[in-house]
């Protein structure tokens, strides 16, 4: 599947908006879900072969030099009636691959991808909801929170960089919204843990939303699961990145990361 980039829009200083159609999406379908995913394959540069192309045939065929960077991005929005795909990109000037093509994508450009897949939507019967994360997480938490169900309390803690980074969040329900900002902070990458830490949590059963940068959330995991006693069933969990590693490093240990917080429980 591919789409043809209609338009692009810098939403913040990290974050460009990729909207995409024509006849590639003609059999795109939305799942029930809030953080339905694509996945992307992104051609290297001068790949000898045609921009809209079947990935697993590149990797039969061609060799490894040639293969398309994988990467997984939430579908910000998709709209059935003009059947276009709105995709979030967070860019930090060429670093990586998928956030370096969105900076320069332009109209017409292709994007091929597989998808779309997914993996979560806010439990309509919980009794309030908590979202935690950063830039990486933004886009399935914005969607999230559209569908909330009326007048369920919901409790967001964001950190992005300052300011400048943040964009409006709506939701039907009753928001209780905080962003915390790197910049100027003594110990940035305690910012969310700390803040959740501090909450005084809503009553009842909760559904939790717990994404972004790996050891924070391996810190948010440990407090909500020991400390505040959520069960794992409630909770949907998943380090997105890991700092100071690239995209391509993270990928390769990112299962045996995710295995060893189990071992933070005991």
């Amino acid at each position: 599947m591919y789409g043809a980039v209609v338009s692009t829009e810098r939403v913040t200083p990290s974050i460009v908006r990729v909207v995409l159609g024509g006849e590639g999406l003609a059999e795109f379908a939305m799942p029930a879900a809030t953080d339905a995913y694509v996945n992307l394959a992104i051609a290297p540069p001068g790949a000898p072969y045609d921009a809209v192309f079947d990935p697993r045939q590149v990797r039969e065929e061609q060799p490894r030099e040639w293969w398309p960077a994988r990467r997984r991005y939430t579908v910000r929005a998709w709209d059935p009636a003009s059947r276009q795909l709105t995709l979030d990109f967070v860019v930090h000037g060429d670093e990586g691959v998928a956030g370096p093509w969105a900076a320069r994508a332009v109209a017409g450009d292709v994007l091929v991808f597989e998808g779309p897949g997914s993996g979560y939507a806010p439990d309509p019967d919980a009794d309030w909801h908590l979202f935690v994360g950063d830039e990486s997480a933004l886009p399935a938490i914005a969607a999230s929170l559209e569908g909330v169900r009326p007048g369920r309390p919901v409790v967001v803690r964001l950190v992005c960089d300052d300011a400048a980074h943040e964009i409006p969040l709506s939701t039907p329900g009753q928001l209780d919204l905080r962003w915390l900002h790197r910049r100027g902070a003594a110990d940035p990458g305690r910012l969310l843990l700390d803040a959740v830490a501090a909450l005084a949590l809503p009553a009842g059963r909760p559904d939790a939303f717990v994404h972004g940068e790996a050891d924070e959330i391996r810190g948010l995991r440990r407090h909500l699961l020991l400390d505040r006693g959520l069960e794992r069933s409630a909770m949907s969990c998943s380090p997105y990145w890991r700092r100071t590693m690239t995209d391509e490093a993270w990928r390769q240990v990112k299962a045996d990361f995710v295995a060893s917080m189990d071992a933070d429980l005991g």
